[in-house]
């Protein structure tokens, strides 16, 4: 279901490009491309999938500024693509230097083509081996997971399953507990690894797919596939005997009324469901009524298949979670116990978890009862969606004032309040090209804290006092001991809704 991206630029239609790897991203051209498409427009990557190569003939771009350049770039990146191919020429003469620097930045590759060649040609070609593949392997992935249907038709256990998968695509196979216990395991070819004996960190041929058992995570299937062998068809062969394999888990050990509890508990936070649908479902799934929790929130290409290292960090940072995939994003509520010192526990722990480039997580404001939850979530959610900091991981409650002025002040109101307290200094930045408001922002963000917001922007104390000198100047004056230190710091938090 995908060729490598470095074979893709030898076929003969790309070729003829003279394609160049401008940027030095780590195994660039190892990376797999499902699918080859073209397009001029901007806001495409909402439209994508992830896996694609993606190419242009940069019309549109070289009428943008160089900020849009790098957002298109870093859009492309969130949405997971493998490459982005830019045609130079008359048109563009050259890929943009802050394109690039977005996208070393994001991992993506670039790849420059030196000649024009017909995009239709491109696809064409190589997409018509991707479908060609794909179907093959769907259908043998198909097989796969009748024969293990059979088998368990037969009275097959989890081993005599796995052996099935294993004989079909080659591949070690292992059924794995959330808490890492094998629950199942069968050799595949002799070149393959054991199942076990390495971490996906040192094996990029292993294949991990969930089991869910009535929406909750019952085990992980790992594929471990050989040098030689095929990891399209392991992994498609994999996500089609997901039902077979939460089937035979189901006939094990079917999950109990505090798992069922808790998804149900989840589908009700998301959806925002009444105060008393939660005061009953809180308890039965583990957390206490009264008890204080907060709700966080991925937004990832990949927030699916994060779930399993969320509730790992979850399990060794709280005393209770539960956690819940929809669609892009990936929920969860956490029982925070003491409040605020386990919630900073457990954002020193996110932040130290390992996500695709443009991810983002928010950690929602602590909640006093389970019938907070929804609000925590929202609020979460509504900080993301300020995208103030542009991805990684953002405190809910260090963003309450933005969010606060978002649902209740209009954007005049907030314009005009900035341009009344702060005018002279953003008037200043945008004729001098310096970083008054920032320093301001950021010597109020500390509480006036000069050393400390010296050293957050990376300037020599002197420097920093000579710029502070330079704002109080066009803020009337030392604002520290007078009414206005508010004023000032309130402006400079509504700034940032205005230039994000």
């Amino acid at each position: 279901m995908s060729i490598l991206l470095g074979q893709a630029l030898e076929r003969e239609s790309l070729k003829a490009a003279e394609p160049r790897l401008l940027n030095s991203v780590t195994d660039a051209l190892s990376r797999p491309v499902r699918w080859v498409h073209s397009s001029e427009v901007l806001d495409i990557a909402p439209l994508l999938s992830g896996g694609e190569l993606l190419l242009s003939g940069g019309q549109a771009l070289d009428l943008e500024s160089s900020g849009r350049q790098a957002e298109y770039v870093r859009e492309l990146a969130a949405r997971g693509i493998t490459a982005l191919a830019l045609e130079t020429g008359p048109t563009l003469p050259e890929v943009p230097g802050p394109m690039l620097e977005a996208a070393e930045a994001a991992g993506l590759p670039v790849i420059e083509l030196r000649h024009v060649v017909p995009f239709v040609a491109v696809m064409q070609e190589i997409n018509s081996l991707l479908v060609s593949e794909s179907v093959e392997q769907l259908q043998r992935g198909d097989q796969a997971s009748h024969a293990m249907a059979a088998e368990l038709a037969h009275g097959g256990g989890l081993d005599q399953l796995l052996a099935v998968l294993a004989e079909r695509t080659g591949a070690s196979a292992r059924l794995v507990s959330p808490s890492g216990l094998t629950l199942g395991s069968a050799a595949g070819s002799a070149a393959a690894s054991a199942p076990g004996t390495a971490s996906p960190e040192e094996d990029g041929g292993l294949i991990t797919v969930d089991v869910p058992v009535r929406g909750v995570l019952a085990a992980r299937l790992e594929l471990r596939v050989p040098d030689d062998g095929d990891s399209g068809l392991a992994r498609v062969a994999g996500e089609r005997s997901v039902d077979i394999l939460g089937l035979a888990l189901l006939q094990r050990m079917p999950p109990g009324l505090k798992e069922l509890a808790g998804i149900e508990l989840m589908r009700a936070i998301n959806s925002g469901s009444q105060s008393w649908q939660l005061q009953q479902l809180g308890p039965a799934s583990g957390f206490p009524a009264n008890g204080q929790v907060a709700a966080l929130v991925i937004r990832s290409t990949g927030a699916g298949h994060l779930r399993s290292a969320l509730d790992a960090v979850l399990r060794a940072n709280v005393p209770h979670s539960a956690s819940y995939a929809d669609n892009a994003e990936l929920i969860a509520l956490a029982s925070v116990g003491d409040g605020a010192a386990t919630r900073v526990a457990l954002m020193d722990a996110l932040r130290a978890l390992e996500t695709p480039a443009g991810s983002a997580i928010a950690l929602g404001p602590v909640g006093r009862g389970i019938d907070e939850a929804p609000w925590s979530l929202a609020e979460a959610r509504r900080t993301l969606d300020l995208d103030l900091v542009g991805g990684g991981v953002v405190d809910a409650e260090a963003f309450a004032v933005e969010r606060l002025a978002e649902e209740h002040l209009d954007p005049a109101t907030r314009e005009g309040f900035v341009q009344r307290q702060l005018g002279a200094v953003v008037e200043h930045d945008q004729l001098r090209r310096s970083e008054l408001l920032r320093t301001l922002t950021v010597w109020l963000d500390t509480g006036c804290n000069t050393a400390q917001a010296a050293r957050e922007l990376h300037l020599e104390r002197q420097s920093m006092h000579h710029r502070l000198q330079r704002i109080f100047e066009l803020c009337g004056g030392d604002p520290r001991g007078t009414g206005r230190l508010a004023a000032l710091h309130l402006a400079s938090r509504l700034a940032r809704l205005q230039n994000p």
